[in-house]
């Protein structure tokens, strides 16, 4: 069970879409919030940092949340500015039912 008061950060859910301008008719892609979540964020450990740099991984943290179907490897969490590129997502070990882990890369993401 994850304590409410770890999950501290607010985050953005962000997804990339593609659509068409009505007017000009030209293909308009950009990151829509689709909502905001409470998070925890993780940097790696140094230990963590050396073993994940070892494997060639450009994982430099983990976020944390609680349990929601919706979020896909596909979208991204910004917070204060900073983009986190979602990388996977990890159902809790005990029920896969109550909190999600995201190990998330840093840096811009065009889609």
């Amino acid at each position: 069970m994850i304590e409410a008061g770890k999950l501290r950060h607010r985050v953005s859910l962000q997804e990339y879409k593609t659509s068409r301008d009505p007017v000009t008719g030209d293909v308009l892609k950009r990151w829509v919030e689709l909502g905001k979540l409470w998070a925890s964020i993780e940097p790696l450990s140094a230990r963590e940092f050396i073993a994940a740099a070892a494997e060639q991984s450009k994982v430099v943290a983990r976020i944390v949340t609680r349990h929601n179907t919706a979020v896909t490897a596909r979208m991204r969490f910004v917070h204060r500015g900073k983009v986190y590129n979602i990388e996977g997502v990890l159902a809790d070990r005990e029920s896969g039912l109550e909190y999600q882990t995201h190990p998330v890369s840093e840096g811009v993401n065009s889609g």
